[in-house]
């Protein structure tokens, strides 16, 4: 009984000195509601389809900012509904800790293409590698980050599931140089497919780099990379980029691309933006295959946090792995955007 009361009477200094803590606590909510009204037209080998697209977008969200001294956290769930962000840090002065679920370290924007819930050209020359959990350090620009194994690795269909003994490795630094800020990033990721059966390797790596040069109201921005089996790697990327098991062992596909974005801000209430976008994916066993993407928008903002942005867009989906045209589609339209 003696123990017990001791007991409950540290758990009541516990909660006495943390009720006070949480109560500093600040909360910021926040959301992001978001319309999509599109014309695509698809040519013959993409389908031959003509539709029109009137519909929530998937990233429209709602999350919150939390704040109570050195510890942090945030969530945010978008609309399908899904789980966007929810993650926690704690600064220790000259670094920051993160543990859960954020943008991993090997993701780079600069376009502002909406189509496609704000494509942002990253399946056609970007890097993006997604939200996913991780414990990630944080330190004078470098962020180096432990991440759960990519849910796009597979066993090459040879049906006998797979071995993952480390987790994926992501690294960025960024920095600023005059006018330019620049970004690097890199990373690695290792599992066995089958490995009870063929038992072989699928290594994925890549390597990418992105430039931001501002020149008054022009902005550049341009990114390029290289990477191997980025298909199991779970980038977000168009084309046949994934490594295949052919004659019993695995075969490699090497993937590059880049984008080039030019925007020039004629008033605070409005911004022309024009892009372009290119990928491609070589494999010894498969044809070489690529894509790409242009666009011209203009964003058009009538009110604080309520902005318009008409688009109109041209994706050439170029030759796939088959060697075969693999179409293309126009189209035009608008998001439409109010942010509260």
């Amino acid at each position: 009984m003696k123990k017990l009361l001791v007991l409950m009477a540290a758990v009541a200094l516990v909660a006495a000195f943390a009720l006070p803590a949480s109560a500093a606590a600040t909360w910021d909510f926040y959301g992001s509601a978001r319309m999509h009204t599109w014309y695509t037209d698809s040519s013959k080998e993409a389908g031959d389809v003509q539709n029109t697209q009137w519909r929530l977008a998937g990233n429209a969200r709602i999350g919150a900012k939390v704040k109570n001294g050195a510890i942090a956290g945030r969530f945010e769930y978008g609309s399908k509904p899904n789980m966007r962000l929810l993650y926690a840090t704690y600064d220790f002065g000259g670094a920051k800790l993160l543990l859960g679920q954020t943008y991993t370290p090997v993701n780079l924007f600069y376009s502002n293409q909406v189509f496609g819930d704000d494509n942002d050209l990253l399946n056609f020359g970007g890097v993006y590698s997604g939200r996913h959990p991780m414990i990630r350090l944080s330190m004078a620009g470098f962020n180096v980050a432990l991440v759960q194994v990519s849910g796009a690795a597979n066993d090459l269909g040879t049906d006998g599931g797979i071995e993952t003994l480390l987790p994926r490795l992501e690294l960025s630094y960024g920095l600023n140089a005059g006018p330019a800020a620049l970004k690097f990033v890199a990373g690695y990721q290792t599992y066995t497919a089958d490995p009870d059966g063929v038992d072989e390797t699928v290594d994925s790596y890549i390597l990418g780099m992105g430039v931001s040069l501002g020149f008054g109201p022009v902005t550049l921005g341009m990114d390029g990379f290289y990477g191997q089996n980025v298909g199991q790697w779970g980038l977000y990327s168009h084309g046949a980029n994934g490594a295949v098991l052919a004659g019993g062992s695995v075969e490699d596909a090497n993937t590059y691309g880049g984008i080039f974005v030019a925007t020039f801000k004629a008033s605070p209430m409005l911004t022309f933006e024009a892009g372009v976008g290119y990928v491609q994916n070589e494999s010894d066993v498969q044809e070489d295959d690529d894509g790409m993407a242009y666009y011209g928008n203009a964003t058009i903002t009538l009110a604080p946090g309520f902005f318009i942005v008409p688009e109109i867009g041209f994706h050439d989906y170029g030759d796939n792995a088959a060697g075969e045209d693999a179409g293309d589609m126009l189209y035009f339209g608008a998001k439409w955007q109010i942010n509260f």
